[in-house]
């Protein structure tokens, strides 16, 4: 009986590498491990061997049926990956995956950064999700202030939010630094706004240079060689008049026109010019904040927005198409 099992195991093992598809296994299994197949019908003549054999035979009976069972397993699992793969050919090259880049608003941040630390300045950093009295209150903007209304804001708590600029971060550098200050504060900011140039989240880059006799003439200075480095040694700038809550003389900059080069077109609603940053001199107010004597000390700050300097400088309409990851849109910046 025990030669019989190694025939049997013999025949089961030539049969099984000549299936070519998993339908060929199920018969092979009722052929040789079913009620009245092969295996079962060596078992049955157990009962005509002597007892001291019947354990032995049991054993070596159990062995195969569980080899059996094992290959046959074995074998399908193999047949279906084949099949899965039947008709490719693994000769041909590999599509290579899409090389990245970095997106073209990071671009243009370490563009600008790159630009002010070659103008001495430093870079400073501070919390997304900011108190109220360094969003707003130490920045001359007390509860009810009017200009709290050109700030659409995300509240967690009545004292807890999305900071809505990063001009927050001037306040801690301020409060935690010793004089001279002149830092940048890149980051993400947060307001309930959204349309064609307009994003709840968006980019800005506040700047901030507080020392001993600091006047406009040097904010003027640094933004016009900023300007000029960016866009080019050409363009035109003007101060225009403004307001802002923690500045004061205030100002807004604008460019001549990239597109039209001052001639007038849609762009620049047929004025010539672009608004580019707002900026001013620190207003007194604000320094009391922080514990600084504005007897002893002035500074400038300004601001402005990255996704708008993009825009410009790339011509770009639509400020949405910069979180819309649309990979056409992407790779013509990589």
């Amino acid at each position: 009986m025990e030669k019989q099992l190694e025939s049997l195991k013999l025949a089961f093992s030539e049969e099984l590498n000549l299936a070519g598809a998993p339908e060929d296994l199920e018969p092979m299994r009722v052929k040789y491990l079913g009620r009245k197949g092969a295996l079962t019908g060596i078992l049955r003549q157990m009962g005509s061997l002597d007892p001291e054999e019947r354990p032995r035979i049991g054993s070596l009976s159990n062995e195969l049926k569980v080899f059996m069972e094992e290959a046959l397993a074995k074998k399908l699992e193999g047949l279906q990956t084949h099949s899965v793969f039947k008709g490719i050919d693994v000769t041909l090259p590999g599509r290579a995956p899409r090389k990245g880049s970095i997106h073209i608003i990071n671009q243009v941040v370490r563009e600008l950064e790159d630009i002010f630390l070659s103008l001495g300045f430093n870079i400073a950093s501070g919390p997304e999700v900011e108190d109220d009295y360094h969003n707003f209150e130490a920045l001359n903007i007390p509860e009810h202030h009017p200009a709290r209304d050109m700030q659409d804001t995300f509240y967690f708590t009545s004292d807890v939010l999305l900071r809505t600029h990063t001009s927050p971060v001037q306040i801690r550098v301020m409060e935690s630094s010793g004089l001279p200050v002149r830092i940048i504060a890149p980051g993400k900011v947060y307001r309930c706004d959204s349309d064609v140039s307009h994003t709840p989240m968006f980019h800005q880059i506040e700047g901030l240079w507080v020392e001993e006799g600091i006047t406009f003439r040097h904010l003027k200075g640094v933004l016009n060689e900023f300007i000029r480095k960016l866009f080019g040694p050409d363009i035109p700038l003007r101060f225009r008049p403004s307001f802002f809550p923690f500045t004061e003389p205030s100002a807004e900059v604008d460019m001549g026109c990239i597109i039209c080069k001052g001639k007038g077109c849609r762009v620049c609603k047929n004025s010539g010019w672009l608004e580019i940053l707002g900026c001013g001199m620190v207003d007194p107010e604000v320094y009391k904040y922080v514990d600084i004597d504005p007897e002893t000390v002035t500074g400038f700050a300004f601001g402005l927005g990255v996704e708008r300097v993009a825009m410009l400088k790339y011509g770009i309409d639509d400020i949405r198409m910069f979180f819309e990851n649309d990979l056409r849109f992407l790779k013509q910046f990589s």
